[in-house]
């Protein structure tokens, strides 16, 4: 191949002649890349520019660069574990998909506010009071790592269930059953979506270069679909995939099976 002859930033257009390799499957999964002297040599171009080009494919996962080896084609390998997302009740005893991992420290407690993100999905004014607790759970199996939220607002804890205001940090399904013995009859909505993570996230996640997370809010709604708590799920888009069983009885809802 010669000199390249596309329109935009040189570093740009040697980065988009190597992704169009590595999407042709010249460049396979897992294999390197040539050295900085033969990419400087196939494409016509200065060292600065290489460097810029595989810079910016590492920013977009396509790479990762190995110290004292080179770069190296990033092999996506299928998630480690299947989050089972939905919610199952036996008598009075509900049961979550993530219930047999194990936490790896003691749940975090504090008082918080809810936010502009947080308020409406509670359906709450921005700065109303809050229980937060956050957990990180670990896949026995896999060693996949999730980082769990439960926000509860003061009112849930005063008007439904004074004990949360004691025990903040009640396991959720247990606070499903606390809630349900208050008289509601709970269902479940939950949005998915995906973004690069926080710096906190990636350390405490550990999670590769340029990898998103799934980032899941469910709301657990009582009588009159009053929202009642909040929970957030985080984990390693490489790491974790969601399941979900869908029934046809109330669109976008999960209900207790």
């Amino acid at each position: 191949m010669g000199e390249i002859q596309r329109p935009g930033a040189l570093y740009q257009q040697v980065a988009a002649e190597i992704r169009s390799g590595i999407a042709a499957g010249e460049y396979k999964p897992g294999s390197p890349l040539p050295s900085e002297t033969q990419l400087i040599e196939r494409y016509k171009v200065s060292r600065p520019t290489v460097r810029k080009a595989i810079a910016a494919l590492r920013a977009e996962g396509l790479i990762e660069v190995i110290h004292g080896k080179g770069s190296y084609v990033r092999a996506i390998p299928a998630p480690a574990v299947t989050i089972e997302r939905t919610i199952t009740r036996t008598g009075k005893t509900f049961q979550t998909g993530h219930h047999m991992w194990e936490q790896a420290e003691a749940p975090a407690v504090y008082r918080t506010t809810t936010t502009a993100t947080t308020g409406p999905l509670l359906g709450l004014d921005e700065g109303e009071a809050l229980f937060g607790v956050d957990r990180l759970l670990t896949d026995p199996k896999t060693g996949t790592r999730a980082m769990h939220r439960v926000l509860i607002p003061f009112a849930t804890a005063a008007d439904e269930a004074e004990q949360l205001a004691e025990a903040p940090d009640t396991e959720p399904e247990q606070i499903y059953a606390i809630l349900t013995a208050a008289g509601h009859k709970l269902t479940w909505q939950e949005t998915v979506s995906a973004r690069m993570p926080l710096p906190d996230e990636r350390s405490t996640l550990d999670i590769p270069d340029a990898t998103p997370i799934v980032h899941t809010a469910r709301v657990t709604l009582g009588n009159d679909d009053r929202p009642l708590i909040l929970e957030e799920l985080r984990a390693s888009a490489d790491r974790a995939q969601l399941a979900y069983r869908i029934t046809a009885d109330r669109p976008h809802q999960l209900r207790a099976v």
